[in-house]
């Protein structure tokens, strides 16, 4: 009587459904990992853009401060618009006119030089130049851009007729968020005119 063994093989491998399946979560794995660490780089340079736009907007902030701080006398006032006499640069001579107001989404400025100081200068209409303060300036609504106060910390109606009752001047600056998520980047600054040449 004869015993006839019987070989087995297995057979060491994966078989298609189980490499379908690897890719498949192999996929999903790195569609989550692009997915994630793309909208964290974006997030990041966002906030970086952000900073530097508030850099940007603390730096005219400051600009406008020290010109507001040393004006002489103001033409006129209202909400999203003032015309004051002062020293736009450091090194001018004489002040000149200024005229702030927005435009397009821009916060512009209009200086137009004196020959003299008043009340004895007359304005050099052909010098006048147009200066960009803030190139993508936000209105927020229902706040003004300029906010006029007098001594006893009243806000004055606009527009101002009396400007010579205008002891304090406070700008609201706002400028686009590079993030969606965040709102927008705003300053709000307040300037004393105590130092205001009241004789001009």
């Amino acid at each position: 009587m004869s015993h006839r063994k019987t070989l087995t093989t297995t057979s060491s491998g994966f078989t298609i459904v189980e490499l379908l399946v690897v890719m498949a979560v192999a996929a999903i794995v790195s569609t989550f990992a692009f997915t994630f660490f793309n909208t964290t780089l974006s997030q990041y340079f966002a906030l970086q853009q952000n900073s530097i736009s508030f850099n940007d907007l603390a730096s005219h902030y400051q600009r406008l401060a020290n010109v507001l701080r040393g004006l002489t006398d103001i033409s006129s006032a209202s909400d999203n618009d003032l015309s004051v006499y002062a020293y736009f640069s450091p090194n001018d001579a004489y002040v000149s006119l200024i005229h702030y107001y927005i435009s397009n989404g821009q916060l512009l400025a209009d200086v137009t030089p004196l020959n003299a100081n008043p009340p004895n200068g007359t304005l050099l209409t052909a010098q006048k130049k147009t200066y960009t303060i803030i190139s993508q300036f936000v209105s927020v609504p229902g706040v003004s851009t300029f906010v006029y106060i007098d001594g006893s910390g009243t806000v004055l109606p606009t527009p101002v007729t009396a400007e010579h009752t205008v002891q304090i001047i406070k700008v609201n600056l706002a400028v686009p968020s590079k993030a969606p998520s965040l709102t927008n980047q705003s300053l709000t600054l307040q300037v004393s005119l105590r130092n205001r040449k009241t004789n001009l």
